[in-house]
């Protein structure tokens, strides 16, 4: 493979990885003006994001199976398709319920290019490359939580909200062109599964049965969790609690998630030597340091907005490692249920968030609910890592 066919491979497949945080990101910034145009609670609000996560967790177990049948290019097709039409019927919406039914849509059309473009890099990469690859991913899929809410932000000033979602459908289109002209189909003919229910059950089975893969997918599940309470509270808190004009926001946003790109980058670089759950472990304890630091700021109100950006900054900086080890630690064991591997990661994975995001919106400090939930799911995260991964797994990569 060619330097440059393999930087476009991994900058196409890092674009299928963004549709989400693209589809959460680039309307942050108008969810307070959201409240006023649909004469909607910051709850209700809110609720087009938990739509959007529980639509991205269940959609993912159907595309798992699809995938390990049909390959990955034919599945592909029908997510980009109609996560372009439910993007642009967002930008018609009615009500705030209407939204949220067509988030539901949207993140289901999402949903498939994250599993699809996890299971080609299962596909063409070996084992001993996926922690430097799914870092390389992280590079292109966190250029958009830095991009996208700043484009987000001006969107609104000079559109209007709509303006977001219009972009979203664009996104989606030239992804769904660039696909088709670009991308072969990456799984091999021998390796196709047939689409029966009882095999269905059973590469499942097969999957939740391996303590490694399930610990790994639950710990980034829950630290996932703690980010996307982040995500949705930040417009509330930066800008609301915290008067962070509406074209800073994006600035404050996008620098965050320059934190998880940078520390991705810093992990791909790491020997292989170190093994992937050691990282991950320490990874953990970092989240939790900032948890707790973030909440003793929150509660106190000592520090104020500095204090409360360092703790989310070092929260999320620290993605940049669990995700990378985890979705490598889960994935290397099963290269034979590639798409199904990768969709019960996912799911795990939003199907969580989703669970905690429902818990915000309910008290009247928007930050005092993020922080709580961040400080649980950092909690649990560390303990599931405990309690499922350590020395005695043999999880990391070999190394030449």
């Amino acid at each position: 493979m060619s330097k440059f066919h393999r930087l476009e491979l991994l900058v196409l497949l890092g674009l299928l990885q963004a549709l989400a945080p693209v589809s959460i990101d680039m309307y942050l910034p108008a969810m307070p003006q959201l409240e006023q145009v649909f004469h909607a609670s910051a709850s209700a609000v809110e609720s087009t994001m938990v739509t959007f996560l529980i639509g991205f967790a269940l959609g993912q177990l159907l595309y798992g199976p699809m995938t390990d049948r049909f390959g990955r290019k034919p599945p592909l097709y029908v997510s980009l398709g109609l996560f372009a039409i439910s993007s642009a019927a967002c930008a018609f919406s009615p009500t705030i319920g209407a939204m949220s039914v067509l988030r539901l849509f949207q993140a289901i059309g999402a949903c498939g290019g994250s599993v699809i473009s996890r299971a080609m890099v299962r596909d063409i990469f070996p084992p001993a490359e996926l922690r430097k690859v799914f870092s390389m991913l992280i590079l292109v899929l966190g250029v958009s939580p830095i991009l996208a809410p700043l484009l987000g932000s001006y969107l609104l000033l000079w559109f209007g909200w709509r303006s977001a979602f219009i972009a979203q459908a664009t996104v989606g289109t030239l992804l769904f062109l660039g696909m088709h002209f670009r991308l072969r189909e990456s799984m091999a003919h021998e390796s196709k599964r047939p689409l029966k229910m009882d095999a269905i059950v059973s590469g499942y089975m097969t999957l939740i049965r391996d303590r490694t893969f399930l610990g790994a997918s639950a710990v980034c599940g829950f630290s996932s969790a703690g980010a996307f309470a982040y995500i949705a509270s930040a417009p509330f808190v930066f800008m609301s609690l915290y008067k962070v004009p509406t074209e800073k926001f994006g600035w404050l946003f996008g620098s965050v998630a320059a934190g998880m790109v940078a520390a991705s980058q810093i992990n791909g670089r790491m020997p292989h030597r170190i093994p992937l759950w050691k990282v991950l472990r320490v990874a953990n304890l970092v989240q939790l340091a900032a948890a707790i630091l973030l909440l003793a700021s929150v509660e106190s109100g000592i520090g104020g907005l500095p204090v409360v950006y360092f703790g989310i900054f070092v929260y999320i900086a620290a993605q940049g490692f669990v995700f990378p080890n985890g979705s490598a630690i889960a994935m290397m064991r099963h290269s034979q249920i590639a798409g199904s591997a990768s969709a019960l990661l996912g799911t795990t994975q939003f199907l969580i968030a989703a669970v905690g995001t429902s818990f915000l919106g309910f008290l009247e400090n928007p930050a005092l609910p993020m922080t709580l939930v961040i400080l649980v799911c950092a909690v649990i995260s560390t303990i599931l890592n405990y309690l499922t991964l350590g020395p005695r797994l043999d999880v990391a990569p070999t190394s030449s």
